[in-house]
């Protein structure tokens, strides 16, 4: 997409690209006139029963359960706010920029979809807090991903109203009041059922779903590159990932992978050497052999999660919710089980990927099962201890990324005097999920790290082209196999070559796209 063109926001879906765009590269956005008119329309709906003596809830009600709680014309509108105060009850850190602003996107955009009820003076503050670049701030824990994500949208509803804290476009932090003025922007009078509108939606938990989607598109793709790396070190083969095998077990992810593989080895000097009549070698070790099957298995559950996260990105989460032919609804669409369930699939997913990726770096580095490698890849083992303490590491994160794996979807905590008695704990998931991902960088970085000391050491036969090409990426971060030098600083670089994408556009500029 056009980065420097605004997002649109409508009553129709956003694209992944485009919440991506926003989140993480403060792209503009701009509420389309479709979605004026919407908003326009289902307000008069809302604002026929703003005077009603009949309880509406969420209008002339108090919430949850307190919904039996009449409240008087007179203080409806406090009503609100006061919603908006005691629900923006969150604690600990502050959840990442990015996450924040996925959110506030998302709300955005069930607000343009008409079914809310809101003003466009409601959904236009939103649009001038993202346009300004100022982030409330929205600490971690708080939601049970049920009735959405109410206390961190409460955050950012508090912001709206001038209350709060938010952060600059710089990172600094201000008084909500004080940065709207300095923005030009002025804070909301919420009027009946804003304040609901605005923190009713599973936004939080669909905003680190989508996030992590883009993420994993990259990092199931560098496990591929990896793992072709670790085949090639291991003297391994790529005779197990041949269409017509794959073929029988006709997995889109596995045939996906096995693709990748196969592109990846091709012509490999090293592959080469040892495939010969004589080898004594019948088949690989599993970490080797099972790389499609495992990381196929994991781009087939990414593929699911992509399908509820389409379904969610068209959704219009509210409650009540004002219906196409102008009915006032209660409803529990906001119930977050569809997104924490695939939130819970992936954290697995990506543990499983994680372990795959350091059982083929500990063969590399057991002398014992490397096919004539040093122990440990170490210039003088015993003297020296190569990459010994960067397998702890590995495992040490796989470790963990197992305990995050624990499904949270299956946890429910009952809440709000029993109104509220089952709940989803998909911002938990979502939660779990963001930290896994960084632990599945950290170790297919150190994979990517081994697997080209490895294939400097099994000169002067050469790799493949295209891990030929990741090898020399990696190489202009660290240097090649020697003497012990502090190796922190190595990985962090080959992280961040990770994160970025890197490994895989230096694999890609000689297979092209990978799958």
């Amino acid at each position: 997409m056009d980065v420097d063109q605004p997002v649109a926001v409508g009553p129709q879906a956003l694209s992944p690209p485009a919440v991506v765009e926003v989140a993480r590269r403060g792209a503009r956005v701009h509420l389309t006139d479709e979605a004026v008119a919407e908003m326009e329309r289902s307000r008069k709906v809302v604002q026929a029963l703003a005077d009603d003596t009949a309880p509406h809830y969420g209008v002339s009600t108090g919430f949850g359960a307190l919904a039996t709680v009449h409240i008087p014309v007179e203080r409806r509108e406090q009503l609100q706010r006061s919603l908006v105060r005691s629900h923006a009850a969150g604690s600990g850190p502050t959840v990442e920029r990015e996450v924040t602003r996925a959110m506030m996107l998302l709300r955005l955009r069930t607000l343009a979809s008409g079914r809310t009820g809101v003003r466009v003076e409601v959904a236009r503050a939103l649009e001038g807090l993202l346009n300004a670049g100022l982030t409330p701030v929205v600490p971690e824990h708080g939601s049970l991903g049920c009735s959405g994500d109410l206390a961190p949208l409460a955050h950012v509803a508090l912001a709206l109203i001038g209350e709060g804290e938010v952060d600059d476009a710089a990172g600094e932090r201000h008084p909500a009041g004080a940065a709207l003025r300095t923005a030009g922007l002025a804070p909301v009078e919420l009027a009946a059922k804003e304040g609901l509108a605005l923190i009713n939606g599973t936004d939080g938990m669909l905003g680190m779903l989508v996030l992590a989607a883009a993420d994993l598109d990259i990092l199931l793709r560098t496990a591929d590159i990896a793992a072709a790396m670790s085949v090639e070190a291991a003297l391994g083969t790529d005779a197990a990932f041949a269409a017509d095998l794959l073929a029988l077990r006709p997995h889109p992810g596995q045939a996906d992978s096995a693709a990748n593989l196969r592109a990846l080895l091709a012509g490999s000097p090293i592959v080469l050497s040892h495939r010969v009549p004589d080898c004594p070698r019948v088949q690989d070790a599993y970490s080797l052999r099972c790389a499609p099957q495992v990381h196929g298995a994991a781009r087939d559950t990414l593929a699911h999660a992509t399908t509820v996260a389409g379904c969610e990105l068209a959704a219009a989460i509210d409650n009540p919710v004002v219906t196409l032919d102008g009915r006032v609804e209660s409803n529990g669409n906001f119930h977050g089980a569809p997104l924490g369930y695939v939130l819970d699939f992936l954290a697995i997913a990506v543990a499983d990927v994680a372990s795959i990726a350091e059982r083929r770096t500990d063969r590399l580095l057991d002398v014992a099962r490397s096919s004539g490698l040093p122990a440990f890849l170490a210039a003088d083992p015993g003297v020296d201890s190569g990459y010994m303490i960067a397998q702890y590491t590995q495992a040490g994160i796989v470790s963990e990324l197992k305990r995050l794996a624990v499904p949270a979807s299956v946890d429910s905590i009952p809440s709000s005097a029993m109104q509220e008695d089952h709940v989803s704990m998909g911002w938990t998931a979502a939660r779990k999920l963001h930290r896994s991902l960084d632990g599945l960088r950290a170790v297919l970085a150190i994979e990517v790290l081994t697997a080209a000391r490895a294939l400097d050491l099994r000169a002067p036969l050469a790799p493949a082209a295209a891990t030929g090409a990741v090898r020399d990426a990696v190489r202009r971060l660290a240097p090649g196999p020697g003497p012990d030098r502090h190796l922190a600083p190595e990985i962090a670089a080959v992280v961040e070559l990770v994160r970025s994408g890197g490994v895989v556009a230096a694999a890609e500029t000689v297979t092209g796209p990978l799958s």
